[in-house]
């Protein structure tokens, strides 16, 4: 149950009152299809009353970083959600901190979100106290309470795979975001065979119950990967990765020409669950991973992130209210000698957008670039940062790219305390106030192996990048560098990153 304060002139606020007292989702769904939010500053929950508050709250001092051994060379060993200490007076600062080890072992811990968000804020009674942890290949999800103890999280709850399957028939969990009624949603790739038709959405109760499917039944697309929601828009958007029949042994290109990678958006009604439209993004599209909407929650666009022809994709409402896209940044293929094919994508993997909606940040995964754009104008994004952090044609690397003149070249890579940067950047989170970008390298234990597999012999890194919000720009910062590959139970790959206050990726306003 979520309590949101309403104008009075507004009839929403008689449903939030029958919200509060029933706490039904059917409610929860209407009260998030429309209204103009007046959340009372005197009354506090979880998160911010909007974006703008957020950027002032307090400086990050710890993060959560899921954690893999799953498909590494350290066999039979668990994947745990390590504790970093970001706090630069700490004489622990960018060091592992604490370690908490899943119960079993073959998880592969992937994305993670929040029990409680910014959508929950006016609800006194609940908590941010849950970081979720779906396990993408187990099809496990943990709750962990980062509450009683924020340095030292503490598992609370499972919710076991064979019971999702049953009751739900879905498997390979990846997106979980908080729902302003005190739910769960969780995106699913597929059926516990890996076929991308059995692919939807998990909705769990307040105490990581099964409530059931979310989507209307008959109304699942092809392909599953990501999602966002914007309620005053009344829309939810979802992105298409492949079937994990596929993805899970490896990436092959005659997956994506035999059909089993996805190009699609799908848009559904928020308030029940129906799939109302599909956008075919095409050739230009391929593989959509990350989406996020702009954080104002009155903004009716927002952008995806499509890997294998590394696009990035403004999505919009149109005039009669249908949903269309356009590309609005690419980044060339780079001509190559020594790699598995003749030309290297970028490979977008992860994106994110200040909570000012000023900035969007992306990586290229083999290219090694960190890239910041201004998005003040949606239409137009300007480039304003780039910073190198590896990739596969780094000096020192046998791939070498060729020039427009036919000369061979590699980028410059900077050591960080004596430590050469293995891998690509690959997922990224952004500090409450901009200022501050962190950044991991660990895709997904089958795929490091294929293109990075000194990262799974070696381990991981998490560096933080330096971010200019007023002209712009991006530096590594010298003094940190958290080494995964120095882990007491051998070399780990790190993935997403979490504070226990938010965060631009976990938080929604509704």
């Amino acid at each position: 149950m979520c309590r949101l304060s309403y104008l009075a002139t507004n009839s929403w606020d008689r449903l939030a009152a029958q919200k509060t007292m029933a706490g039904a989702v059917e409610v929860d769904r209407a009260l998030a299809a429309g209204g103009k939010a007046c959340c009372a500053q005197e009354v506090k929950g979880p998160g911010y009353a909007s974006p703008l508050e957020a950027m002032k709250g307090p400086r990050e001092a710890l993060i959560y970083v899921t954690c893999v051994y799953n498909g590494t060379n350290e066999k039979g060993k668990p994947d745990y959600l390590a504790t970093v200490d970001v706090d630069p007076n700490s004489p622990t600062f960018s060091q592992v901190i604490h370690r908490l080890p899943a119960p079993y072992v073959g998880d592969e811990l992937h994305h993670s979100g929040w029990n409680a968000c910014s959508s929950c804020h006016g609800d006194q009674s609940v908590d941010r106290r849950y970081l979720i942890l779906p396990s993408l290949i187990s099809g496990r999800i943990y709750a962990v309470d980062t509450a009683t103890d924020p340095m030292a999280p503490a598992l609370h709850k499972i919710v076991e795979p064979e019971d999702i399957v049953r009751e739900t028939g879905l498997a390979y969990p990846h997106t979980s975001h908080c729902l302003a009624s005190g739910d769960l949603l969780v995106s699913c790739l597929g059926d516990k065979d890996g076929n991308a038709a059995g692919n939807g959405f998990l909705l769990l109760d307040s105490d990581f119950n099964i409530k059931g499917r979310w989507e209307k039944p008959g109304h699942s697309p092809l392909f599953g990967y990501d999602y966002w929601y914007q309620p005053r828009h009344n829309t939810m958007i979802s992105t298409s990765w492949g079937a994990p029949a596929a993805f899970s042994k490896g990436f092959n290109l005659e997956h994506v020409t035999n059909g089993l990678y996805g190009r699609h958006l799908h848009v559904y009604s928020w308030s029940d669950g129906e799939l109302k439209q599909t956008l075919d993004l095409g050739d230009t599209g391929l593989l959509p991973l990350e989406i996020r909407f702009l954080h104002d929650p009155l903004k009716d666009t927002g952008f995806v992130g499509c890997a294998l022809t590394s696009n990035m994709v403004r999505f919009f409402k149109t005039k009669d209210g249908s949903w269309s896209h356009e590309v609005a940044i690419s980044v060339e293929p780079l001509k190559v000698k020594n790699w598995i094919l003749p030309d290297m994508p970028g490979l977008i993997t992860d994106f994110l957008i200040s909570l000012d909606d000023r900035f969007l940040y992306f990586v290229n995964w083999l290219h090694g670039d960190i890239r910041q754009y201004n998005i003040e104008d949606p239409l137009k994004p300007v480039l304003t940062g780039q910073v190198w952090v590896g990739g596969s044609i780094q000096k020192g690397s046998d791939v070498v790219y060729i020039a427009d003149d036919g000369s061979e070249a590699q980028f410059d890579v900077p050591e960080i305390k004596g430590n050469r940067l293995r891998g690509g950047p690959q997922m990224i989170q952004l500090s409450l106030d901009g200022k501050r970008l962190y950044v991991t390298n660990s895709l997904f234990s089958v795929w490091d192996k294929q293109f990075y597999p000194e990262v799974v012999q070696k381990g991981s890194h998490m560096l933080q990048i330096d971010v200019d919000t007023d002209e712009g720009g991006l530096k590594l910062n010298p003094n940190f560098f958290v080494d995964f590959g120095r882990e007491p139970d051998g070399p780990s790959l790190a993935h997403e990153m979490r504070y226990p206050g938010g965060d631009c990726t976990s938080d929604i306003w509704i």
